[in-house]
């Protein structure tokens, strides 16, 4: 058992990274002008900002359900790569004058997965064996 200070901590963890990504959903699906522009800078508007805002809700909700943090934290981890790496390569860290906020928003998303991911490594670890296992 977990004792009450890092239960704590995990579910600060899970809230922050969840509800960056959730408020970002909006303007992903209503096409505010920024996100329209963002992913046509990478060839990917529309189904890109569909995509990643339908990867962004599960990896939210995967997150916030204690038996599948891990997994969420993983699925996170490697959509905020994605979007620090579109950042640093394509867009640029400041996009239409947001003085990087959501270059921001995505570092402290990816650096709150790795987080739970290093706490709750033993969980991903032994769901990972228990799926492997029943295979053979």
């Amino acid at each position: 058992m977990k004792k009450p200070s890092s239960a704590i901590f995990l579910w600060i963890l899970r809230i922050i990274a969840s509800l960056i990504m959730l408020q970002t959903l909006y303007y992903k699906f209503s096409g505010s002008a920024e996100s329209v522009y963002i992913f046509s800078q990478m060839n990917m508007e529309p189904w890109g900002r569909y995509a990643t805002g339908i990867a962004e809700l599960v990896a939210s909700l995967l997150i916030l359900y204690k038996p599948t943090t891990p997994f969420g934290a993983f699925f996170a981890a490697g959509i905020m790569s994605g979007a620090l790496l579109s950042h640093v390569f394509v867009l640029g860290i400041e996009v239409m004058g947001d003085h990087g906020l959501l270059f921001l928003y995505a570092l402290i998303v990816w650096v709150a997965a790795i987080l739970l991911l290093w706490i709750e490594k033993e969980k991903l670890f032994n769901s990972i064996k228990k799926l492997t296992s029943r295979r053979t």
